[in-house]
């Protein structure tokens, strides 16, 4: 992803000056696409409809409305210890980011600067730096998903 990197911490601090409901997404010792998905339903707290397979994840991600809210200024989720799975799993990683990304373009074009906003952040522990979704998108790149 070509955006700029921030440390994890002043992002929360904004998260919660801005209102958004603060997500974690922690990654450590994940290894494939099986225990990704479990760890998405446990962190997003995602309904029992979302199976285990990107579609479903993508569009429960343009939705939300599960959660409480919505909160005044969206939602965070803070994907930590993210680089152990990168490294394992390239190609389902880059789908992954593929799907924050469209979620966060999906937040980010359905308001009019005063609805809710989805914002990603990727840091490698507490306060590793790591890029952030919803600076610019990077140059999309067509890909099918799989399963």
């Amino acid at each position: 992803m070509s955006l700029d990197p921030q440390p994890l911490a002043p992002a929360l601090e904004a998260a919660e000056t801005a209102g958004r409901t603060t997500l974690r997404l922690d990654l450590a010792g994940v290894r494939g696409k099986a225990e990704l998905m479990r760890r998405c339903g446990d962190a997003l707290r995602l309904p029992e409809w979302v199976g285990g397979n990107w579609d479903a994840l993508a569009d429960a991600l343009r939705d939300l409305s599960w959660l409480p809210g919505p909160p005044r200024g969206g939602w965070l989720v803070a994907v930590t210890s993210w680089r152990g799975y990168a490294d394992a799993c390239p190609g389902e990683w880059e789908t992954l980011l593929e799907v924050l990304e469209e979620a966060v373009d999906f937040w980010r074009a359905g308001g009019d600067g005063a609805g809710p906003e989805l914002v990603v952040v990727l840091a490698e522990g507490e306060a590793g730096p790591g890029p952030v979704a919803g600076a610019p998108p990077r140059t999309p790149r067509l890909k099918r998903r799989r399963g």
